[in-house]
């Protein structure tokens, strides 16, 4: 059977997505996650537990996975937006070719690399080079890739994992604006992902490069990897490069964490030409976890067309 990797994304945008994002172009975005920066962190018993309860209430956040799933447990609100999974909540699959979720959230868009061109949203691209911080020659890697972009809603579990396993080559913060990542702004922002601030993770794995991109949007003041710990703040103004060479790069696991965010934000991975397929019944807003399945690894003949049917066909039964 045939794989479809056409790129599926969200709508065009309406008037009133169009009006909510303008609200957000006139909004002070940095300072406004600098003070959310600091009040999620505050462990006064009252505000921690207080704030917490109605998160939960709000959002209908459920902590049944939860490492600690006592809510007055945490000494802060941050460490209850940022906690733990139960070891056993997210069992990985057994094929070793399946491409995992990065995150627990929604797809936004999924499908294939258009040369350097990127599908945010029906009438809205923007370019590879322009995501990862301007360097063309980083970006041509993934010139007729696949690309998958995953949003974190606020009820969701909000640490990121490495889709496959891969040993870590660089890590590029680029500094940006923190629109927010909901799916009214995806659809009125124009080119959201490459304005906002983010972190890329450039992996090799042993079929070519992925690249997981953190984005940050506006409350979400930090993005941390298990490498470095917190990245931004501070926000800085130019790019800055970590170069990982042999005796500095870690080898990681699919489904190792590697970073998370603090306040909820959007995960992109990217793989270069000839790597992978998607499964064809991924769409937009569809809900995932991580370490779900999300795609294969291409095989290097014809085989890779039995192996994605034989794939549909367990789930099936």
């Amino acid at each position: 059977m045939k794989t479809s990797n056409s790129v599926r994304a969200p709508d065009a945008a309406s008037q009133s997505d169009k009006l909510k994002s303008l609200l957000f172009h006139l909004l002070p975005q940095h300072a406004i996650s600098r003070a959310v920066h600091a009040a999620t962190r505050w462990q006064a018993p009252w505000w921690k537990n207080m704030f917490t309860q109605w998160f939960i209430r709000q959002f209908r956040v459920d902590l049944s996975e939860a490492l600690e799933t006592d809510p007055g447990g945490y000494a802060s609100f941050n460490a209850f937006f940022t906690r733990a999974l139960h070891p056993d909540a997210r069992p990985l699959p057994a094929d070793a070719n399946a491409i995992v979720s990065p995150a627990d959230g929604a797809i936004s868009a999924i499908g294939s690399i258009n040369g350097d061109t990127l599908v945010q949203a029906k009438g809205r691209h923007f370019t590879v080079t322009d995501l990862l911080g301007g360097d063309a020659t980083l970006a041509r890697r993934f010139h007729g890739g696949r690309f998958v972009t995953v949003y974190l809603s606020p009820a969701d579990y909000h640490r990121v994992h490495t889709p496959a396993a891969g040993r870590l080559q660089e890590m590029i913060h680029i500094p940006g604006r923190l629109f927010p990542v909901a799916s009214f702004s995806v659809r009125g922002v124009d080119r959201l992902f490459a304005r906002n601030e983010r972190v890329v993770a450039l992996f090799e794995t042993n079929r070519g490069p992925m690249t997981v991109v953190m984005v940050g949007a506006i409350n979400v003041g930090s993005i941390e990897t298990v490498w470095a710990g917190e990245v931004t703040p501070p926000r800085g103004k130019r790019i800055r490069r970590w170069l990982y060479h042999d005796d500095q790069a870690q080898e990681f696991e699919r489904g190792q964490e590697m970073g998370r965010f603090n306040m909820g934000s959007t995960a992109i991975v990217l793989f270069g030409p000839g790597q992978i397929d998607w499964l064809p019944e991924l769409r937009p807003e569809q809900k995932v976890k991580m370490g779900q399945t999300l795609g294969l690894y291409q095989a290097n003949d014809d085989s890779k067309v039995v192996q994605l049917d034989v794939y549909l066909k367990s789930r099936s039964q």
